[in-house]
């Protein structure tokens, strides 16, 4: 799984101008699932990204996790996170498919919210509008292949 996430003052996303999910401080989390993808790598990240020490402590210093502060994570489905740019037309051949990065991506999502953390979620599949103020800016990509 892929995800890059940004540690944010608000997110909100939207589907045809309703609001879909919307958080306050915490983190905004885009995520695909990529093929041969299982639980296991929807387990490994929502723990990494929960314990992530990447917001401020006392001092002014990034030692702090989402679970520390107490923080939410809007979690928004992107294939295009697995994008093969070899070219000038980006493929996508390397992205679950969308069946199963569904429910990875739901999978993920549960895991999140498992170790306490309030989550708000985007709409699979759907167009969406992500609006966010990063703090920071603070921006991280993770991948489970990497470890």
């Amino acid at each position: 799984m892929r995800a890059l996430v940004q540690r944010v003052s608000s997110a909100r996303v939207t589907v045809d101008e309703a609001v879909a999910g919307e958080i306050g401080n915490g983190l905004l989390v885009f995520v695909c699932a990529m093929k041969g993808d299982t639980e296991k790598e929807c387990e490994w990240l929502a723990r990494k990204i929960v314990n992530l020490r990447i917001f401020r402590d006392e001092a002014d210093r990034m030692n702090r996790s989402l679970a520390d502060i107490g923080g939410s994570a809007l979690i928004v489905s992107q294939f295009t996170l697995a994008a093969e740019t070899k070219g000038n037309r980006p493929g996508f051949s390397t992205a679950a498919p969308p069946d199963e990065g569904k429910r990875l991506y739901e999978n993920f999502s549960a895991n999140v919210s498992a170790l306490g953390v309030a989550v708000a979620n985007g709409i699979f599949g759907a167009d969406m509008r992500v609006d966010l103020a990063n703090d920071g800016p603070v921006t991280i990509w993770l991948d489970t292949a990497s470890g």
